[in-house]
């Protein structure tokens, strides 16, 4: 049902949370699993983000732990890192890799009305081009 499954990962609690129900899905479909970083840059003109960007190389030792922290769970996980609008940047790899579920954590920001436009989680689900499964 679910041959490839994305994980876009960060550094969040809920992100980390969110692995458990990867490997439980992973584990049951014996899914193809790809794990995913976004570096977002700076643009110009525009406000930073409320969050510290990553630097590439901590994307990198990011990327590290977590396909080692599968292993450990026997799953092997390919990893990706791009640049760009998280949001946009998991909807195009979702598209190439052709995945058939995104599995994401959920902070539970963006869920009061004025916010839910700048949500990621939001995003994603409304631009997604598979099932996006959220994990509280």
């Amino acid at each position: 049902m679910f041959e490839t499954v994305l994980f876009p990962i960060d550094q969040s609690p809920e992100s980390r949370e969110a692995a458990d129900t990867v490997v439980k899905i992973v584990k049951q479909f014996n899914s193809r699993l790809v794990l995913l970083s976004v570096v977002e840059k700076p643009i110009e003109g525009e406000d930073a983000p409320p969050e510290p960007r990553m630097s590439p190389e901590a994307i990198a030792e990011l990327l590290k732990s977590a396909q080692s922290m599968f292993a450990q769970a026997g799953i092997e996980a390919e990893t990706i890192e791009r640049e760009g609008k998280p949001a946009f940047a998991i909807c195009d790899v979702a598209d190439e890799i052709n995945a058939d579920l995104i599995i994401m954590g959920c902070r539970g920001i963006g869920l009061i009305e004025e916010e839910v436009s700048e949500s990621v989680t939001n995003r994603v689900i409304n631009l997604s081009p598979c099932p996006v499964l959220i994990v509280p």
